[in-house]
């Protein structure tokens, strides 16, 4: 079954701790996941940023909303029991307990408007509307949906360059990623060869005695396999062992399955580039940085 979110985990954690024990938070979730039956494939999906589990992720927002709330406490790092407000909530919530539940306690409308004072003009919000993500998926969301935006603008961006400012970023980025030594060893390197379909040649190492042959086409249309063809055979002449094809446009189906049957060579296209960039900090700036921070179980599990 899909992990249920944050919400449908609420009820099942106050049931767990109704016996009025002192649970471990590591306890809890490996209950919940036998509860809920997760499957090894639900217990192995991670949020997008890669760094949780999507079941530990929403369980402890659970809890950290019922805690909140006052409809658990934690007596000890790492720990948490039911409260009496807890228990009077499961008696008056049978099936489901929600985010708009928790709104009815002043203390969760506090936590909810930031930490201001709660007072009588706080929106109770329908069942309906209320999210079915955690807020930290919630940000990782925005967050691919805002990469995506740049992506696309970087691409309009990087279609309005010369041929030689193409040439360029391209140095830019591979320096970037940590090949060619300086900008100033790439520079000398692309656009200096210029022969037998080889636009220029990067280090792969140092010393230069790796190199990876490049071919960097700014175009608007899609690159075909007649064109991955003759890169290889440039490479061949070259007696190079791989080289990397860069398009702002894209390849074809044709022109991929070529690639992947030669083997030697990398494609990049124009989204694969401007990815490229934000990855590494080329021709992008960062506006805002917000960090979300979690409890590290592990670290009060190690005092």
């Amino acid at each position: 079954m899909p992990v249920p979110d944050y919400q449908s985990f609420m009820r099942p954690l106050l049931v767990a701790a109704s016996d009025g024990e002192v649970w471990m938070v590591r306890d809890l979730y490996a209950r919940l996941a036998s509860d809920f039956a997760l499957s090894e494939a639900d217990l192995a999906e991670m949020l997008p940023s890669g760094r949780q589990a999507t079941y530990a992720n929403r369980i402890g927002w659970a809890k950290t909303y019922l805690l909140k709330a006052g409809a658990l406490s934690s007596p000890s790092r790492g720990t948490v029991t039911i409260t009496d407000r807890g228990r009077n909530l499961l008696a008056q919530r049978p099936n489901t307990v929600s985010t708009r539940d928790l709104l009815a306690f002043p203390e969760f409308q506090q936590f909810q408007a930031g930490g201001e004072p709660a007072d009588s003009t706080v929106t109770v919000v329908p069942d309906a509307a209320q999210p079915t993500l955690s807020p930290e998926e919630q940000l990782e969301a925005l967050s691919a949906t805002l990469d995506h935006a740049l992506v696309k603008e970087l691409q309009t961006q990087i279609q309005t360059v010369s041929a030689q400012q193409f040439e360029r970023l391209v140095v830019a980025v591979l320096v970037a990623m940590g090949y060619g030594g300086s900008a100033r060893d790439a520079g000398m390197a692309i656009g200096k060869s210029g022969d037998n379909g080889i636009d220029g040649l990067i280090k792969q190492d140092p010393l230069g005695l790796d190199r990876v042959y490049i071919q960097a086409k700014k175009w608007q249309n899609p690159v075909h396999s007649p064109e991955i063809r003759t890169f290889a055979g440039s490479l061949t002449y070259h007696r190079a062992s791989k080289g990397v094809f860069i398009t702002t446009a894209a390849f074809s189906d044709g022109a991929m399955k070529t690639a992947a049957q030669i083997g030697n060579i990398i494609l990049i296209d124009g989204a694969t580039l401007a990815r490229l960039m934000i990855d590494y900090g080329v021709g992008v700036i960062t506006r805002e940085t917000y960090r979300v921070r979690r409890v590290d179980v592990e670290y009060f599990d190690e005092l």
